[in-house]
């Protein structure tokens, strides 16, 4: 009597006589969809090639992304970068393998008139705008890097440049001008091949150690003179505030002095006011008593003045003992003979 381990083995060996057949049959018909399809993924365009047939050679037809179907052995698709390349031609070491469409190459080394070497760092920014172009005159693949881009890239970036002398470099306007006139010259001759460049961009320069030496120390001397020419300058701007601060303190002191003389002027022409005010006040006072006192000797002049005489006599007379002697006669005194009224008075030394 058969195990149960056995009796498994017999029931999938019967069954797997049944699954071989679908199997083997989904396994072709993949094989045979791959044979019969193509892809063509985002950021890629594609170019389909007849090699057999009456329309045999390159279709002018560009495909986008999607799944696309050929004929085994009869058509190929070739696939071309759609989005942004990057040509860098630098000597330091990028990670090109975490940028995408990057390509490294050495850097430019530029022979001035002078005679030094002058290396730059140049980024070419550039995009396949008709891959059927590309097809049909550089080739498939990434054929257009090393027969048209970059050898295109570096004869045009050297005549440009070579035209500048080694200062030249460290003017930012001159400087942007070559790299400019070089991405027109790449771009007029590129485009008729199905290429874009949208950017030259020179990110770094170095000169050699002789003309390094040399630039930097006329440099210096250039910056010592424009140090001096600015410190003049400030000087000069100095003594101008100085001169113009002078001014300004004269002219306060000035107004201050005015302002002093118009108070006192306000200050003598208040006290005239008031002398002069005070000085009529006591002329009228003095007149009316003037006034008063001729009023008065009118009135004693007039009737009735000895009366007043009288009165005022008896005012002055007032609280004095009155003796009334005749001045004639044989009891007569005379009162200017002061020995006859000392005796009448019996007054005796």
């Amino acid at each position: 009597m058969a195990s149960p381990a056995q009796r498994l083995a017999q029931a999938l060996v019967r069954r797997g006589r049944f699954l071989w057949p679908p199997l083997a049959l989904l396994i072709l018909l993949a094989i045979g969809w791959k044979g019969f399809t193509t892809t063509v993924r985002p950021g890629q365009w594609g170019v389909k090639q007849v090699v057999f047939g009456s329309d045999k050679g390159v279709h002018p037809d560009i495909f986008h992304p999607g799944m696309h179907f050929l004929t085994p052995g009869a058509e190929r698709m070739y696939l071309f970068p759609a989005d942004l390349q990057v040509l860098e031609m630098s000597d330091s070491q990028l990670p090109s393998s975490h940028i995408p469409n990057l390509r490294t190459v050495p850097a430019l080394k530029i022979q001035t008139s002078e005679g030094y070497t002058v290396s730059v760092d140049v980024t070419v920014l550039y995009r396949i705008e008709d891959a059927y172009k590309v097809m049909t005159q550089i080739g498939p693949g990434r054929l257009y890097e090393d027969a048209v881009v970059i050898p295109r890239g570096e004869q045009q970036l050297r005549r440009t440049f070579g035209e500048l002398d080694a200062e030249d470099f460290y003017k930012g306007d001159t400087r942007e001008k070559a790299a400019a006139d070089a991405q027109k010259l790449l771009r007029d001759e590129l485009t008729p091949r199905g290429i874009d460049v949208t950017h030259v961009l020179v990110r770094q320069y170095r000169y050699d150690q002789r003309y390094q030496a040399a630039i930097e120390s006329r440099k210096i001397q250039d910056q010592t003179v424009f140090k001096n020419q600015a410190e003049a300058l400030a000087a000069q701007a100095e003594a101008e505030k100085n001169r113009i601060v002078a001014e300004g303190a004269a002219a306060v002191d000035v107004e201050s002095a005015r302002g002093q003389a118009e108070v006192q002027k306000l200050k003598s022409a208040a006290d005239l006011y008031t002398r002069t005010k005070a000085a009529e006040g006591e002329l009228m006072v003095r007149l009316a008593k003037a006034q008063g006192t001729q009023l008065e000797n009118t009135a004693l002049r007039g009737v009735g003045s000895e009366n007043m005489v009288g009165l005022k006599m008896a005012d002055a007379l007032q609280g004095i003992d009155v003796i009334v002697l005749p001045s004639d006669g044989e009891g007569g005194t005379n009162p200017l003979d002061l020995n006859q009224l000392l005796r009448r008075f019996d007054v005796r030394d």
